[in-house]
């Protein structure tokens, strides 16, 4: 395996995770078997990817299970991956009676609860790396440091982070529980993490960021607005100088940043994960870089 493609070096402390996660946000809509989601998992280590992103509440709770049951049937390709979920929204459902609201709970009763559920519909004992899934207003700081830190001696969970965390509530949790990353939406169609001091905030403290919806959620190449019209111009332009797909541009333009971020996917295709992969191997000019966000921006840099 391309030593690129190895995991790569952890983020303050935290797991070793693939430079490209496989995200499994859609996977209960991919029409996939128990043999095919085997077969995708073989297919992404094949890629080097090796670390799969999941929360509780993603395919209305049942994501994670879809995922476990693939674990149960195929039990060693547990050992050769890295398992990231997230806690922390209760949407309503008949998977989630109880839930009578869309809210969010950071509670330890709430957090300790949503762990052993995603450990029981996983098919695992622990999980590599947990984060808290959108800022609670009623968050205990200093209450969840110690959930964390329960999770943690009680070999459930190996490292935290949060994600959708402005720079104050990273520091407001981070300041009594070391986190590992910061899970931010970011892409040419999407570039508040530039200018809102999240991407600062990772440098600074040498965090590296997971990046959510590199591709827009797909509008990157569907929508017919101003902005992605002008983006897509840009990126296919920029593809032809570098000999590389218009999507494995839009990757590499994510990976130019010097926090280091871990792109992640979100296809069940493999030729597009295998897109993502091939942008490790790009170096995007600093110029061509900044064409790529004025084109997102609509203007140039002050």
């Amino acid at each position: 395996m391309d030593t690129l493609l190895t995991p790569t070096s952890p983020s303050a402390g935290g797991p070793c995770l693939s430079p490209i996660i496989a995200g499994t946000w859609r996977m209960a809509e991919w029409n996939m078997d128990v043999a095919a989601r085997i077969r995708w998992i073989e297919e992404c280590f094949e890629l080097g990817v090796s670390s799969f992103d999941h929360a509780d509440i993603y395919g209305d709770y049942r994501v994670e299970s879809l995922f476990g049951e693939a674990l149960a049937t195929a039990p060693g390709l547990r050992d050769r991956m890295q398992l990231v979920t997230k806690c922390g929204i209760k949407l309503v459902s008949g998977n989630r009676p109880e839930h009578t609201i869309k809210s969010y709970d950071t509670s330890r009763a709430h957090v300790i609860a949503s762990v052993d559920h995603s450990l029981k519909a996983l098919h695992t004992d622990h999980i590599d790396l947990l984060l808290i899934h959108r800022p609670d207003a009623l968050m205990d700081p200093q209450e969840l440091a110690g959930t964390f830190d329960a999770l943690r001696r009680a070999g459930k969970v190996r490292h935290f982070g949060v994600s959708n965390h402005r720079p104050s509530q990273f520091k407001l949790l981070h300041g009594r529980y070391p986190l590992t990353t910061n899970q931010i939406e970011l892409s040419p169609l999407h570039l508040d993490a530039l200018h809102d001091g999240t991407l600062d905030q990772c440098l600074d403290l040498g965090v590296r960021p997971m990046v959510w919806s590199p591709l827009a959620g797909g509008r990157l190449f569907t929508e017919s607005n101003v902005q992605s019209v002008r983006v897509r111009t840009v990126l296919a332009a920029l593809a032809h100088k570098y000999g590389v797909s218009v999507t494995t541009l839009a990757y590499a333009w994510i990976l130019r940043h010097p926090s280091a971020p871990w792109p992640i996917t979100g296809s069940g295709r493999i030729e597009a994960i295998r897109d993502a992969v091939a942008a490790l191997m790009v170096r995007l000019d600093a110029e061509d870089w900044y064409r790529i966000r004025e084109a997102g921006a609509g203007k140039e840099v002050p």
